[in-house]
């Protein structure tokens, strides 16, 4: 069995996905940290010891460096790792993080959290905007990218899309078990018309169909229930394979930031579990975005 996943490749034919290399040197980083403070250096002391910056270790520790064979070799010399295996798997891990992944050719700049959702076993998705985009159609997605700042060139904005379209893959994959995927959405995505109503209502034909999937559950926060805890975010809590640590993704107009201290990962879970508490059940979701889908039927008729 494959450790990556099957996705549709630009030739139109069906490519196995190597294992995320963004996930291998967030667990190498994580096998890192954990003998560094076992042994009781700090960053400084480390690189000190072995001659490297304190922003090479660190950035090896976080994930976001790449870790040469001689790395790996000198840090298991400095923390008294002798066994073989272990220090092979190190190796091993070293090697799978500097390896290529197909979003990497897309250049996007959130390739990061691709990485990682690429290897995810849930994601927790909070949106009070827009659809998710494991969930969004290439006509709403297109007309997202369109109104959106800066505004993206026509080959970039359809490069996007393809990519996004590839990354849905991942809820229906075969070669490894797909990710328990929860999404909470605040009706007012239901509600604003991307891309016009024709798009919209596709979209919304889109998650009716997509809630169907036995690893997906879609739940809507209705307008009547007023503020709650999540009127002014959108985030994603992205629960990884055991040894790797758990990250939350924070999206925003400035950027987005990466979350992963204990206590964050834990405070992100409270809020979207109320979330999904004062949400609708998925089955009265799916009555609510069939009635609004009926709705867009109506707008259409009357444009046309």
């Amino acid at each position: 069995m494959s450790n990556g996943v099957e996705f549709l490749g630009k030739d139109g034919t069906f490519v196995s996905e190597v294992r995320s290399p963004t996930v291998r040197r967030r667990e190498l980083g994580a096998l890192l940290r954990k003998l560094r403070t076992e042994n009781g250096f700090t960053v400084e002391q480390a690189a000190d010891r072995l001659l490297f910056s304190m922003s090479k270790l660190s950035r090896m520790e976080t994930g976001h460096g790449i870790a040469t064979p001689r790395d790996i070799r000198d840090l298991c010399d400095l923390y008294g790792v002798t066994d073989e295996a272990e220090r092979e798997h190190m190796m091993k891990l070293a090697a799978e993080g500097k390896q290529q992944a197909w979003w990497q050719s897309y250049d996007l700049p959130y390739s990061t959290y691709v990485g990682l959702e690429a290897e995810a076993t849930a994601i927790s998705d909070f949106q009070s905007s827009v659809v998710p985009g494991l969930l969004q159609t290439a006509d709403y997605a297109r007309a997202g990218h369109e109104g959106a700042m800066p505004r993206l060139s026509p080959d970039e904005i359809e490069r996007r899309i393809e990519a996004k379209l590839t990354r849905q893959a991942i809820l229906t994959q075969q070669s490894s078990p797909p990710p328990c995927f929860m999404t909470v959405l605040d009706e007012a995505v239901l509600h604003r018309m991307v891309g016009g109503p024709v798009v919209m209502r596709s979209q919304l034909e889109r998650l009716i169909e997509t809630a169907q999937l036995p690893n997906v559950t879609i739940q809507v926060i209705p307008f009547t229930l007023g503020a709650h805890p999540g009127v002014e975010s959108n985030f994603n809590i992205l629960k990884m394979p055991a040894s790797t640590p758990g990250v939350v993704f924070v999206e925003g107009l400035v950027g987005s930031i990466y979350l992963e201290r204990p206590e964050e990962l834990k405070r992100y879970q409270q809020i979207f579990e109320r979330l999904q508490n004062i949400a609708l059940s998925p089955k009265d979701t799916t009555k609510l975005i069939a009635k609004v889908r009926g709705r867009s039927t109506v707008v259409k008729s009357h444009f046309s």
